[in-house]
């Protein structure tokens, strides 16, 4: 299913869902989720004084098509499955992170905490939700060491 700038499903017309079948992207679009294997990284950062905005604009992200946003978390074991569960009220899920990215390492006595949920990005909305994963961060005694927009090739 679609989904909107916030990551919330957008439900579609029967008219929007036929004309779908006929233009390209949208009907693989419909099951675009972060377990997707034909996922790759369009834009990435792990500088937190990057702006959105510029990442974006420097990478190969296309704007109108949709993607999934992962956030990267370095988070004490214990309090994992707290912040999962706090991710998950808005549409994220966990998954399996590359530990070959440099800035995506946990620090000793951490784990690698990867979420991810399926939405349009636009810098704003990409900024917002940064914002967010530093304070689900910050509250659970984690930090954000960057993010990823993934898209299909």
């Amino acid at each position: 299913m679609a989904r909107d700038l916030n990551g919330k499903p957008v439900r579609q017309g029967a008219v929007r869902r036929i004309l779908a079948r006929f233009s390209r992207g949208s009907a693989a679009d419909a099951d675009l989720g972060p377990g997707d294997p034909d996922l790759v990284v369009v834009a990435e950062s792990f500088d937190q004084a990057a702006a959105s905005s510029s990442v974006l604009e420097a990478s190969r992200w296309v704007p109108t098509e949709q993607a999934v946003l992962a956030h990267f978390l370095a988070m004490p074991p214990d309090r994992v499955d707290e912040a999962v569960s706090v991710a998950e009220q808005d549409g994220y899920e966990r998954v399996e992170g590359s530990s070959s990215d440099p800035g995506a390492r946990a620090g000793e006595g951490s784990v690698l905490l990867v979420l991810a949920r399926a939405q349009l990005v636009d810098a704003l909305h990409c900024s917002q939700e940064r914002a967010r994963m530093a304070g689900l961060g910050a509250r659970h005694d984690g930090e954000v060491l960057g993010w990823q927009v993934l898209q299909r090739p």
